[in-house]
């Protein structure tokens, strides 16, 4: 007979036996950084914060160091370091760095077991390969590390065996479908997408669109870039290629699935015709977590999907033609070389255009596409080929505006 007895999933039950890891957090202040921490609060038995760098919200910034009392913090520049030093009590024991030495000293920290990288757009490409080359495992969010330059990023965490998990909702569902199976039987990755607020909106009506449309997402809080992102496809464009990466396979072998519902965060086939899927509702902690606590899960005390009362889940393809993002996205990926260092720097450039309102949200694919077209690709590029392509194709934005 069983004997009878009650198993507890509180977070003090897990702290009781806990492996403290260390983390620096590049992007404090942002939406994924903000989440990290409040899983680290969560937590505290299991992680301690031991560098914050975040770029200019520098007032977040304080009130971070004085709950969680790291020894180091990084902003963008010498300005913004004496603003959060001023804000800080006179007393606080913390150094201070600003700048891309500052980010690249947080990423390196000798006391860090694991960097998040949360940073937003091609600038958290340089710390992760300071991480990687220290020896930190990395929790990937920003997915432009390996748009850019994944060949050079797998090869060097192979080199100095490096784990790279992911934070990307859908990659890390991808990553959880993978578990356990063996990678020759994979047939195909499925990578879902919202399809954002404009899914089903007249494509006739697109030039009408205002930066605070876009940024309304239906299912999902992001911060501004990725938001828009997600209203063009591009953000699914970028991680087609990120997947591309992470998880060795061509282009040929990932499908993009528009799920409105944002409950399946991907799916991967096999040879036999089974399909394997991650589910949950749309709520980035629960893809931080796994990345923070890997192998372990975390009892998170979220709630699972309603799935009596939500209705359906819907898929449909993706309709390249009124977003035509996607589409560049895969030529991108498919033409490799610096190609996708290119889409990704004028995709940035164009992006903030639009929130500026310099641009129309119509004109972001056309800026992309003539700064791509524009562009002659190296073949097998080095670290500077990569950061030159990326120069030139902000430049080039700068002079198509």
């Amino acid at each position: 007979m069983f004997n009878k007895c009650k198993a507890s999933n509180s977070a003090e039950n897990i702290n009781q036996a806990p492996v403290m890891k260390h983390l620096s957090i590049l992007g404090s202040t942002g939406s994924i950084g903000r989440n990290t921490l409040k899983i680290a609060e969560m937590f505290p038995r299991r992680f301690t914060v031991r560098t914050l760098a975040a770029k200019e919200n520098v007032t977040l910034l304080a009130e971070q160091i004085e709950q969680f009392r790291p020894d180091m913090a990084v902003v963008f520049d010498e300005k913004r370091a004496s603003q959060l030093k001023n804000l800080l009590p006179a007393k606080t024991d913390i150094e201070i760095l600003y700048g891309d030495d500052g980010y690249r000293a947080a990423a390196a920290y000798d006391p860090a077991d694991i960097v998040v990288t949360a940073v937003v757009g091609a600038a958290g490409l340089l710390p992760t390969l300071a991480a990687i080359d220290a020896g930190k495992d990395i929790a990937l969010a920003n997915k432009e590390t390996l748009v850019m330059a994944g060949e050079i990023v797998m090869k060097q965490a192979l080199e100095k065996k490096v784990k790279i998990l992911p934070v990307d909702s859908e990659h890390s569902a991808i990553f959880q479908c993978l578990s356990g199976q063996r990678r020759e039987d994979m047939d195909k990755i499925l990578l879902t997408a919202s399809g954002g607020p404009f899914l089903n909106k007249p494509s006739g009506e697109f030039a009408n669109i205002k930066p605070g449309d876009a940024l309304k997402h239906p299912t999902w809080q992001m911060g501004k870039k990725i938001t828009i992102d997600s209203a063009t496809l591009m953000n699914k464009g970028l991680e087609v290629i990120e997947a591309k990466w992470l998880f060795g396979v061509s282009h040929e072998r990932i499908k993009v699935v528009v799920h409105p519902q944002s409950i399946v965060h991907s799916m991967v086939s096999y040879k036999d015709g089974s399909v394997i899927a991650q589910l949950g509702i749309p709520d980035m902690k629960g893809a931080i977590a796994y990345a923070m606590s890997w192998p372990e899960r975390l009892p998170l005390e979220q709630p699972i999907p309603d799935f009596t009362n939500m209705g359906g889940l819907t898929f449909r393809e993706p309709d390249m033609e009124k977003f035509p993002c996607l589409a560049l996205a895969f030529r991108a990926c498919e033409r490799g070389g610096t190609l996708p260092a290119v889409l990704n720097a004028a995709n940035e450039s164009a992006v903030y255009a639009f929130l500026d309102h310099r641009i129309s949200f119509i004109e972001i694919p056309a800026v992309i596409l003539n700064t791509m077209e524009r562009h002659t690709v190296i073949e097998n590029p080095a670290l500077p080929d990569i950061l030159e392509a990326d120069a030139w194709a902000r430049s080039h934005v700068e002079e198509v505006l």
